[in-house]
């Protein structure tokens, strides 16, 4: 029995297997996700201030890989 899952976006069943767009129904429905994650619709919960915009202590070789 092939697995189905809950589109994310519509809620409509699809089948897991076979489907490029996955875990999405269609095309429409990825856009849809990603243009909200894009409009910061979804927020990764996270502390603010995380981010250290400045120089990157890992690159002591100054090359830009």
């Amino acid at each position: 029995m092939p697995l189905k899952v809950k589109c994310p976006t519509c809620r409509k069943e699809t089948l897991w297997e076979n489907n490029p767009h996955r875990p999405f129904c269609s095309d429409r429905c990825q856009l849809i996700d990603l243009g909200s994650w894009a409009q910061e619709r979804y927020r990764i919960p996270g502390k603010d201030g995380e981010f250290n915009l400045g120089d990157d202590d890992d690159d002591e070789n100054g090359s830009n890989n």
